[in-house]
This record gives C-alpha cells, structure tokens and sequence, in this order.
C-alpha cells in the first residue's frame, strides 16, 4: 500500500470500487457468470473467510452485507453489491466504511483488496480482464 494511500486514509474512513476509480485495485470486476450462479460463489465464499461476518443477504437486490473487527476494536461494515449486466455476465463491487469519524489509516482499501483475491481464487477462471 503506498504513503499517498495511508495519507488519504488519515481522512477518509470508507473506499469502494467504481468502473471509474483511478486506482486499479478498486476497478470493478466483471465475470462472465450469471448473477445467479456468481450469486452463488460469492456468498459461499464470503461466508468461509476468517474475521468476516455475513449481517444479511438479499439475493433479489443482489446484495451481501459483511462485518469486520479490526484490530484496533473498529468496526468495518462491508457490501458486497453483484451485479448483472447482460445475461451471461455480471460486475461485482464492494464498499467498505469504518464506524466512527475519525480515518481509518486504509483498513477499508486493505480489506477490499482482501475480498477481492478472495473472490478472484475462486472465480478467477471467469474474470473479464
């Protein structure tokens, strides 16, 4: 993680991902997987990691809500949005916002990269560069 990142974090307490970030670790993800079948994946997968856990689940909006404790007793609350964008594939993004006013020094970009090796373990034969 560069200065510059742990530098907005002093700030900022919330990241996410967007098909316009500048920074490519928070570009979007595309798979070509029906939302149904990426649906299925993801919250499998989500469900297995150490230190999160899954709050709710709504697969009609395609939304999957997570909580994190830091180590330093913070809460991170995490949404994991799957997306379809035509019938054969699907875009997943994640945001990710610290409670309380203060920043968060990148825990959140840290824990969006986290999810995203995660995710691209095991769909990773699926992702559209």
């Amino acid at each position: 993680m560069s200065l510059k990142r742990t530098l907005v974090g002093l700030f900022r307490s919330f990241d996410g991902t967007s098909d316009r970030a500048k920074d490519p670790a928070l570009k979007t993800r595309y798979y070509n997987l029906s939302k149904d079948k990426a649906w299925d994946e993801v919250s499998s997968t989500l469900k297995k990691i150490p230190g999160y856990r899954v709050l709710h689940e709504v697969q009609s909006v395609g939304e999957i809500i997570l909580e994190k404790k830091t180590g330093f007793g913070r809460t991170l609350d995490i949404t994991v949005s799957v997306l379809n964008t035509t019938p054969v594939r699907c875009a997943i993004d994640i945001y990710s916002a610290s409670r309380g006013s203060l920043g968060d020094l990148g825990a959140n970009y840290r824990v969006i990269q986290r999810l995203y090796q995660s995710l691209d373990k095991k769909l990773g034969k699926f992702k559209v560069d």
